[in-house]
Parts: C-alpha cells; structure tokens; sequence
C-alpha cells in the first residue's frame, strides 16, 4: 500500500487538533521583583494578586514569575525596571522625590482616611492631570496607589506636641515625609523600610514614621513602646508600578488591553484595601505587645497642620513649573478623597 504524504499529513495534523495539541497559543513570562520581603503586602498582595489578575485576564497567555532576589537597592527600582534587570516592580516617590515630585501630592497632608480612599482618589487625578508630566518616562506605569495614613511611632517617649518632636532622629522613607519630619523641628534619616528594625533596636533613630502595617511586616512591635495616631494620618507615601516598556511594546494589543483592564484604578483599589486590612494587623500587634497608643490632640493636629502648610505650597510651586494648575489639582484631589470616600 503507498502512502500519500500530504494525506499523512493532513490526517495527522487533524488527530493533533483533536487532542487539542493545535490549540497551544504562545505565552509570554515576565518577572517581577519586590525590594520588601515575601510576606509584605507589596510583594503578597500587591504583586501577587496583579500577577493572578494578569493570568486570568489573558487567560493564560501572560503569567509572572517572581525573582528570588531584588536586583537593586530599593530606590533604584525605576533603573532596574527600564534597564531591563527585572520587567515589573514598583517604587515608593519618596525614595525618588527628584525624579517624581508630582506624584507627592498623596503624601501631603489631610489625604484619605484609608488607604483605599486615598490610592483611588490620587489614581483619578494621577491619570487626568499628573501622567501627562511624563515622570515615569522610560517605563510603561500601570498604576499609581498610596499606603495608609502615615502615623508617628516612637520608643522612649511618647510624642504629644510638636515641641517633643525637637531633636528627635527619626526614621523617614523621604519625600513629604522627610519634609514635615523637618518641618516639626525633627531630625529625619532616609532610610528604606526595610532598615528599620535595626535603626530603632540599635538606637540610631528614636522613632520613625509609618503607616500601622510597617510595624507587623518589620517586627516593630518589639521596640516601638509609644504610638501618636493622627485622623487620617498626617502624611502618606505614593508608588508607582509599572513595567519594562519594551516588554510591554512586545505584547499583543489584545494582552495589552487584557493587563490595562486590571491596572489602572482597578490595581490602585486592589492595593488600597490590602493596605488598609494590614494596617489593622499592625494596629493590633503594637497593641498586644503592649505599647501606649494615643490619639493626637485637636490642638496637636492644629499645629502639625500649620507648619507643614508651606509643603503643599511648595507642591503647587512645582506643579505649576510643569504646567499644571497645580492649586485646582490639590482642591480637586480633595474633591475626590470626598467622592470616594463617600463610595463613588
């Protein structure tokens, strides 16, 4: 019997589509690398739950893998990113004030109440006024969110009144932090998160501001002794998250579209209420370890307030030199943090 080998292959390539061997699509694996630890919200949650979103979103087509170690220190995250070291991170404006100083209009004082609020709000105005700036140049941002209300955190003496701040070497990430840090006569060390724990247990900083989380994810609650609570914090931190632009340029629009559908506002909720449910932990923590948790006087939050007035004029200043009215942008941020917390 003679065979026909274009019959051969034609009934071959049939029994593979019947066994679904023909209906493999090509799949595209990117990395992704966290400058915190494997348990932090940043690298569980954040990165973690965006990379599942990106999966299902295009429905297997791009999956993430997570590098076992951050190729850089914290603040070069951006140049990691770009410079093609790892396709997906993200990185805090604070470690990079110079390079991002618009996105610290969510650090300033008075933002949300949650971290939730806050990171939604700062998104709708990122995208509508902020992005245009083109301060993530040489990236392709994804998302922009924000961490909970910054909080003051202590270990020999509690913080009741701006003067008991005087002298004080706290521990800061940056940016509006390290700003209002001096601003209320402390003395601030930029230090990245993670330095923490040694700063305070070695008596290097005598303090350092945080959002609630920051003590469980950093073991704070075993030197931190005094916490002063602020409504809604009295600062914030933004990031950015965001990808190699040439692996992005090297995804199908269709993959595109499917990874914009849960970036966005979507990442910045996402992130928003990670934060918020793990700043309850850090809450809880600090109080079982027995630390002395105080609420800021109305008179205390009056004070703080007035002297850290110029930073948000200074934010103004600088979004004007970009061309942007940077006095409507702070009023309608607040609009939003309004909006949004009110659930639109």
């Amino acid at each position: 019997m003679k065979i026909n080998p274009s019959r051969f292959a034609a009934a071959a390539a049939a029994l593979l589509l019947g066994f679904g061997f023909g209906q493999v699509s090509a799949q595209t694996t990117l990395t992704m690398s966290s400058w915190v630890g494997p348990t932090h919200l940043l690298t569980r949650d954040v990165l973690g739950g965006w990379a599942a979103a990106v999966e299902k979103a295009t429905q297997g087509r791009v999956k993430l893998q997570m590098l076992p170690k951050h190729p850089s220190a914290a603040p070069g995250t951006f140049d990691s990113v770009r410079d093609g070291l790892v396709d997906v991170s993200y990185v805090t404006a604070s470690y990079t004030p110079a390079r991002h100083p618009l996105p610290l209009l969510a650090e300033l004082p008075g933002a949300g109440a949650t971290a939730e609020i806050n990171s939604v709000a700062f998104s709708r105005i990122h995208w509508k006024y902020l992005h245009a700036a083109n301060e993530y140049k040489g990236v392709k941002l994804l998302g922009v969110f924000t961490h909970g209300p910054g909080q003051m955190f202590t270990v020999k003496k509690p913080i009741n009144t701006v003067a008991d701040l005087a002298g004080m070497k706290i521990r800061s990430g940056g940016g509006i932090s390290e700003a209002s840090a001096k601003a209320l006569g402390a003395s601030p060390l930029v230090k990245p998160a993670p330095e923490s724990y040694e700063l305070l247990s070695s008596g290097v900083a005598d303090g350092t501001f945080f959002p609630s989380e920051s003590i469980r994810s950093f073991n704070l609650e075993k030197v931190v002794k005094y916490a002063t609570y602020f409504p809604g914090g009295f600062y914030s931190s933004s990031f950015g998250f965001f990808m190699n632009e040439e692996k992005w340029n090297k995804l199908s629009k269709q993959d595109q579209d499917a990874i914009v559908s849960v970036s966005g506002e979507a990442l910045a909720r996402m992130a928003g209420k990670a934060w918020d449910a793990a700043d309850k932990i850090g809450l809880e923590a600090l109080k079982a370890a027995g630390a002395t948790v105080s609420e800021a006087s109305p008179a205390f939050v009056a004070d703080v307030r007035a002297r850290t007035a110029p930073l948000v004029q200074e934010w103004i200043n600088s979004a004007n030199a970009k061309g942007i009215d940077g006095a409507k942008v702070v009023a309608e941020f607040h609009d939003e943090l309004k909006k949004v917390a009110a659930g639109n």
